[in-house]
């Protein structure tokens, strides 16, 4: 993977550079020390992975991943912790808390070169086998875990967050909306039955009037989603 460097901090970038000069996979295209020296990096070389610090002079971190059309996959390089959220809101593929030990920065890029390969493939941030859609990955703490889409049962809409329910024993949580995730799931065979619920349909063992049972979960069928769910579940 080609990779950039954007820091501050000439130490910071000196680590990060020998970090990246221990991985085979990776090679190094440029340093720079702000995020208006990288745009002008961006536009004339191939960029797969980008380290970027967030505090920096004139144009922050995450106001330059905001500003690319296009971003490459991208870790979050900080002294400061309280930027996490906003962070993964951006997808970012992790966030790497200074000073950061070798370990820490193995595991973010081991990561990234999973993420890096599946979109060789064809896949997206929300990542679906094009060919036959079989699972997603989704970002949940500091992974991205792979979940099979036979295996998800229903789905749990809490404010900024969903809750993923399969035959593991406790659910994945996951930033996002739930509308976000109808939009993925909605032609693969799972439905919006609530304004807090999407449901698989494959799952579903009964329906009790204004109820859908999956396992020992009943699950309220809202006034709104009723009309389309008797037909799915009719046609």
């Amino acid at each position: 993977m080609r990779c950039l460097i954007i820091d501050d901090e000439p130490l910071a970038i000196e680590l990060l550079e020998d970090f990246v000069s221990k991985i085979s996979y990776l090679q190094l295209v440029s340093s720079c020390s702000s995020a208006i020296e990288a745009i002008s990096i961006l536009q004339n070389n191939k960029v797969d992975l980008i380290f970027s610090d967030i505090e920096m002079p004139d144009f922050s971190g995450i106001e330059f991943i905001k500003s690319l059309d296009i971003k490459p996959l991208f870790i979050f390089t900080t002294a400061y912790s309280h930027y996490a959220v906003e962070g993964f809101n951006l997808n970012a593929v992790d966030y790497l808390v200074k000073p950061i030990p070798f370990h820490r920065f193995l595991k973010a890029v081991t990561r990234a070169q999973a993420l890096f390969n599946l979109k060789k493939d064809d896949t997206s941030s929300l990542i679906f086998n094009n060919l036959e859609p079989q699972f997603i990955f989704v970002k949940s703490e500091y992974e991205n875990l792979k979940i099979n889409l036979a295996d998800i049962k229903y789905v749990e809409g809490l404010k900024d967050y969903i809750k993923i329910y399969t035959n593991a024993s406790k659910p994945v949580l996951t930033l996002s909306t739930l509308k976000s995730f109808e939009e993925k799931l909605e032609k693969y065979n799972f439905i919006r039955v609530h304004r807090s619920y999407i449901v698989s349909l494959n799952h579903i063992h009964s329906v009790q009037r204004n109820r859908i049972i999956i396992d020992n979960k009943r699950i309220p069928i809202g006034l709104n989603y009723k009309d389309e769910f008797i037909k799915r579940i009719e046609n």
